[in-house]
């Protein structure tokens, strides 16, 4: 369930509400990526056939995410973490916490977290 910068595009308006026309996702998308209606059906397409997008030609408002911003997310997290790190989590957090500044609500909660993980 690898997603690309404009799967992820065309999924970030899915996951905003529960089913969309063609014309409302071609609306948003026209607005930052200039697409055209053609290109965005094609998306929707190819991504139904990844398992991405479910389409639904009964509705008025037939396509809608298949899978969850969360899942997604978590591959994006998992694919970076072995491909840069190594699988070393602990690397990963490092390197955040070096390259990033973090607030203290941030680092308390981080804290909290890690106690309760009994790390």
């Amino acid at each position: 369930m690898k997603c690309t910068e404009a799967e992820w595009s065309v999924l970030s308006i899915l996951w905003s509400g529960e089913r969309f026309s063609l014309g409302e996702i071609t609306k948003e998308l026209q607005a930052v990526n200039k697409w055209s209606k053609n290109t965005v059906y094609t998306y929707l397409r190819r991504m139904e056939a990844k398992g991405l997008v479910h389409i639904d030609h009964a509705q008025t408002r037939p396509y809608a995410a298949a899978v969850s911003r969360e899942a997604c997310a978590k591959q994006e997290r998992d694919t970076l973490l072995n491909k840069v790190y190594g699988g070393a989590t602990g690397d990963l957090i490092a390197a955040f916490l070096k390259e990033s500044t973090i607030s203290q609500q941030e680092l308390e909660r981080l804290r909290r977290m890690l106690d309760e993980m009994e790390v």
